[in-house]
């Protein structure tokens, strides 16, 4: 009998991972059926769980099971294969492996569209259009679809969860808002998130504002970056040409000094080449005539004596032989003495050149990071003393240099300074300049000072050089070639160019001073156990600055 054909749903033959005809079929503990290497793939995953669940029901295994291909369901695919070319599913999208499914939906799920949270249900596009179409949900909120939505129900009152507490800060339903949070402050969830969202935006603008700055930094030293390699590169080319031109000169005077002893060489030798030529002539003259006397000397006819002699008369004759000066010589030791001079100059020049051309380079401090800590400000830290020629009579410098203390005035003049230096600028401030000392050391590129003071008044500054000559004409800060930080009892003020500025801060006997000379920065701090900036001035240090103290009536200040 014939055997009559059967259809089979194609759907119900797809793996539920890749949505795909079965391959390998495998048939796990709980009946859904799966590709071999999609639900070893999936269970993969959670090796590090221990629990391997089924990607379709959620039912749990432990162990993991054994997979086994199902044989019977093989044959099926491939028979239906052979029926002819499968075509793909048609329709909604059917849900895979991390897509939110329709709740509405049996039998097999369709991925869900939009998550309404008044329903708390998830929808496909079929199952959604109610919610298009009927008034009744017009004021239903949808959302992109969310596993989430059971959050929303409150695990107490099985509520939907409308209202939030900021007293608990956190999502309760309307029971809880009568019971547990009665006196609680209490808005609806939607207000709560949009005074949120206000704040998330001003927060968003501020950040995007930040990025927009740090974009506009790191372009800034991008360009730095190119600056500094310009820079470097074109100061290697120019120390390259000057150290080849001062090779090529030192090539040039090694050549004219070997020139000049060579030639003064074989001048010196010619002529005594020629003075060893003379006397060699001089010499075999004398033994010609030795030997003709000795052949006189022979003859022992006195006849014949007499008759040879008048010829041979001024053999006889004393020759006066040419004289030769030869003085203590040392030849040409005297141009290597001259040579190893030029050396010894030249090694004293250029060890002080590299130690400029060193600083030069060491001075190059384009960028870093400002410090924050006094740990790090301390890494900065400069040793200062006190130049004692710069203290008037009536002040006392002790401690190593490094302490200046008044020693007394006269009670009209006390009373006439302290109205001074705390209620007006001076137009000629004589009194306050004759209490004023200078650093011996000059202040240049980063460091950092501490000073410790006491009593009723100090004030503790910068300057240029050109305040030393006049330090006892020009008081600090009240000139554009000084800055000064008054520390006063339970005040400060900062001062410049005849101009005062009060500041508020911590009270500290020590007070931190930050320059940053390349960058233009001044910075004053109060140091306690924590550092409190009370001034910064940002500007443009056109020479080296010195350390500026001054002392006020029974008060003293020391560099730390």
């Amino acid at each position: 009998m014939a055997q009559q054909g059967f259809h089979v749903d194609q759907d119900k033959l797809c793996c539920s991972v890749c949505l795909d005809l079965l391959k390998d079929p495998v048939t796990i503990p709980c009946g859904h059926n799966f590709c071999m290497s999609c639900i070893r793939k999936h269970w993969d995953e959670e090796d590090q769980k221990k629990a391997y669940r089924c990607p379709q029901c959620r039912q749990t295994f432990k162990p993991r099971p054994a997979l086994v291909k199902n044989t019977m369901l093989a044959d099926v695919i491939e028979d239906l294969k052979k029926t002819g070319p499968q075509a793909a599913p048609a329709g909604p999208s059917l849900t895979k492996l991390g897509d939110v499914a329709c709740d509405v939906c049996t039998g097999r799920k369709l991925k869900a569209l939009k998550s309404c949270l008044q329903c708390l249900v998830s929808y496909c596009e079929q199952h959604l259009q109610p919610h298009y179409e009927s008034p009744a949900f017009k004021k239903h909120k949808l959302v992109d679809p969310s596993m989430k939505l059971q959050e929303n129900i409150c695990p107490r009152h099985n509520e939907v969860m409308k209202i939030y507490c900021r007293t608990d800060q956190k999502c309760i339903c309307y029971l809880c808002s009568v019971e547990d949070h009665k006196y609680h402050v209490t808005v609806s969830a939607a207000a709560e998130r949009a005074k949120i969202q206000r704040l998330l935006g001003e927060s968003q603008k501020n950040i995007q504002q930040r990025v927009q700055d740090r974009e506009e930094d790191v372009k800034v030293l991008h360009q730095e970056v190119e600056a500094i390699n310009r820079s470097a590169d074109k100061a290697v080319e120019d120390s390259e040409k000057i150290f080849t031109q001062l090779i090529r000169l030192m090539e040039e005077i090694r050549s004219d000094v070997k020139q000049q002893v060579r030639s003064q060489q074989e001048t010196e030798v010619r002529q005594v080449r020629e003075l060893q030529e003379k006397l060699q002539q001089e010499i075999t003259e004398l033994k010609r005539r030795d030997t003709e006397l000795e052949k006189l000397s022979r003859v022992e006819d006195p006849i014949q004596f007499l008759h040879i002699y008048p010829s041979l008369s001024s053999l006889s004759e004393s020759t006066e032989l040419s004289s030769i000066n030869i003085h203590p010589v040392r030849y040409f030791e005297d141009v290597k003495a001259a040579v190893s001079e030029v050396r010894d100059i030249l090694q004293d020049v250029l060890s002080d050149a590299w130690t400029k051309i060193s600083q030069a380079v060491r001075s190059v401090d384009i960028f870093q990071a400002e410090p924050k800590t006094r740990a790090e400000f301390l890494k900065y830290s400069r040793a200062i003393s006190i130049d004692a020629n710069t203290a008037n009579s009536q002040l006392l410098v002790s401690d190593g240099d490094r302490k200046a203390s008044l020693m007394g005035l006269l009670l009209f003049d006390l009373l006439k300074m302290s109205w001074q230096f705390n209620m007006s600028p001076l137009d000629d401030p004589n009194d306050l300049c004759r209490l004023q000392v200078l650093s011996r050391e000059s202040l240049t590129r980063r460091c950092y000072w501490e000073v410790e003071w006491s009593g009723t008044a100090v004030s503790v500054a910068v300057t240029y050089n050109c305040m030393r000559g006049a330090l006892h004409e020009r008081a600090f800060g009240y000139n554009d070639k000084s800055w000064a930080l008054a520390c006063l009892k339970g005040t400060y003020q900062f001062r410049h160019n005849n101009t005062r500025t009060s500041i508020s801060g911590p009270q500290s006997s020590r007070v931190g001073v930050y320059l940053d000379h390349n960058a233009g920065v001044l910075s004053f701090y109060s140091v306690s156990e924590t550092m409190t900036l009370l001034h910064t001035v940002q500007t443009t240090f056109t020479e080296p600055l010195y350390a500026g103290l001054w002392v006020g009536y029974e008060s003293s200040v020391q560099f730390k």
